[in-house]
């Protein structure tokens, strides 16, 4: 039984205090801190009446600032950090871990605040440090980055000689009423969606315009979605790990109407990052947009609809060419209803937890700077239906990519 301090307070830091509460025989003891001590307050409080966990408590913390979160880590003495705060944060709180001597988790791969550029080389840059200091820090353990590489993991373990081509499908085909909302942060997600796409091809990458290659795809239980190609963090580390890949790719679904919401929001400036003077102050456009779109954590109770989140690999197998689709379905409404969070924020906060239990319970385990896919896992799978995230596999498919 060990002690864990969870950092974030949004969306999928409700469902990752959920389920490491629903386990009180691997963490014994859970603190949550937030910069807003009230909201950590409030999920506390919904989660203790819900799970009954008997050691729960909330802090402030200012995750840019280490002396503060050094404090706190000695004063509650966790085993591990969960960081499901911003991705901004990442390097921020993994000194903290450094000088306390704590295990580091997080869902996102660090990004500098002034410049939307996705990649590990900050964090795989701490790996001597995490190595020599005999702690872990276990990198993106979501559900994409996270689950999606530890189905490829899987492949390649079971399924594959040499994996060739790599397609990660990801589709909500969820419908919250609103106009125009992100599933979650604004702030990161548009981030993300705006950006140039990119995969990997024949030992390099290959840059296309934002939404330039659109597919339609065909998903579980959902049928024909549009599916537009853009570049996710897992991909760098998984051809990293994966050098029989010759091609990898990322799928993400889009309606016409978000898109075109997207397209305003940009043409009229309000994406920037850089900041604006406004009546003498520095304003950040995308951050003020951030402040008047809905709360992704706020979205659950009216969603309907389900992701579908997956990979579809080709490659080789005693010879034989191989086909394989691993996938997961998860209903908006069942989420909400265990945990008061959205299918898309459970989806990333299931696998959070179940992460850190992986760690603490010695399943997965080692000195140094780690992706998902670097463990072994079956543990992880074997266990993730039972935590909230059923997958099915099958063998042979049609995978239209």
């Amino acid at each position: 039984m060990s002690k864990v301090l969870i950092i974030g307070a949004g969306g999928v830091g409700r469902v990752v205090v959920h389920k490491c509460a629903q386990h009180p025989e691997i963490f014994s003891e859970i603190m949550l801190a937030s910069r807003t001590k009230s909201k950590c307050d409030d999920i506390v409080a919904d989660v203790q009446k819900a799970t009954g966990h008997p050691a729960m408590q909330t802090a402030q913390v200012d995750a840019d600032n280490v002396p503060e979160l050094v404090q706190l880590i000695r004063s509650f003495g966790p085993k591990m950090v969960i960081h499901v705060a911003l991705p901004y944060q990442d390097l921020t709180i993994m000194d903290a871990c450094l000088e306390t001597g704590v295990h580091y988790l997080d869902t996102a791969n660090y990004e500098p605040k002034d410049e939307a550029k996705f990649e590990y080389s900050w964090q795989w840059a701490y790996q001597d440090r995490f190595r020599e200091a005999g702690l872990t820090a276990i990198l993106g353990c979501g559900f994409d980055p996270g689950v999606t590489s530890i189905f490829t993991a899987r492949a390649a373990k079971h399924h594959f000689d040499e994996m060739h081509y790599l397609d990660i499908v990801d589709c909500n085909a969820g419908d919250h009423g609103k106009a125009f909302a992100t599933n979650f942060n604004p702030e990161i997600n548009i981030r993300e969606v705006t950006q140039k796409g990119r995969y990997w091809e024949n030992g390099q990458w290959v840059e296309t315009e934002p939404h330039e290659i659109m597919e339609v795809l065909n998903y579980p239980n959902i049928g024909p979605r549009d599916s537009y190609l853009i570049y996710h963090e897992e991909l760098e580390s998984l051809v990293k790990n994966y050098p029989t890949l010759k091609r990898a790719r990322f799928w993400m679904t889009f309606g016409q109407e978000y898109l075109t919401h997207l397209r305003v929001i940009q043409n009229i400036g309000m994406a920037g990052i850089e900041p604006v003077k406004y009546k003498g102050m520095d304003v950040i456009p995308l951050e003020f947009l951030k402040a008047v779109l809905p709360d992704p954590g706020g979205l659950g109770e009216n969603y309907t609809g389900e992701t579908s989140i997956g990979c579809r690999i080709r490659g080789l197998k005693d010879g034989k060419e191989q086909t394989y689709y691993i996938w997961n379905n998860c209903s908006h409404q069942a989420a909400f209803d265990e945990t008061g969070a959205q299918g898309v924020s459970y989806t990333t906060g299931v696998p959070a937890a179940l992460g850190a239990a992986m760690l603490l319970t010695g399943e997965w385990g080692g000195a140094g700077v780690f992706n998902v896919e670097e463990f072994n896992p079956d543990p992880f799978l074997d266990k993730l239906g039972e935590w909230g995230l059923p997958w099915q596999e099958t063998v042979g498919a049609d995978l239209e990519l």
